[in-house]
């Protein structure tokens, strides 16, 4: 699955900020402790790029302190797409990273996902009845 959200995080990303970006896969360490539904991460930078760039603005000048609900309900949408267009899978990682790079900024975005796959299809087709 990680190879296909990868690509459309990018494209939703590119789309939405109205910019070129890039998604990388990276490997990650996280805790065991698996949440009940999917909870983004996203750095400093991420969530500064996206405050500017919806706001209409051109460069990212200082940081966000805060990470807008507009980009967790955005990636929320793109994983849960992906989650119900994949195939049945018998088991999810932990947790999925990513190097995010956009125009001069460089930016990293978390995922820890439930164990359960069962939890997971609950969530997302919520995501997608609500979004």
């Amino acid at each position: 699955m990680q190879p296909r959200l990868t690509c459309k995080l990018a494209a939703t990303l590119s789309a939405r900020l109205r910019l070129p970006v890039q998604a990388m896969a990276m490997s990650v360490d996280v805790p065991a402790d698996a949440p009940a539904f999917p909870a983004w991460q996203p750095d400093v930078a991420l969530a500064s790029l996206w405050l500017v760039r919806r706001l209409g603005g051109q460069r990212v000048m200082g940081a966000t302190p805060f990470v807008p609900h507009s980009l967790i309900h955005t990636l929320d949408a793109a994983l849960a797409e992906c989650w119900l267009d994949a195939a049945a899978q018998a088991t999810l990682p932990a947790a999925l990273v990513w190097q995010i790079m956009a125009a001069h900024t460089q930016a990293t975005l978390t995922v820890r996902l439930p164990h359960p796959t069962t939890d997971m299809t609950r969530w997302a087709r919520g995501v997608i009845r609500h979004g």
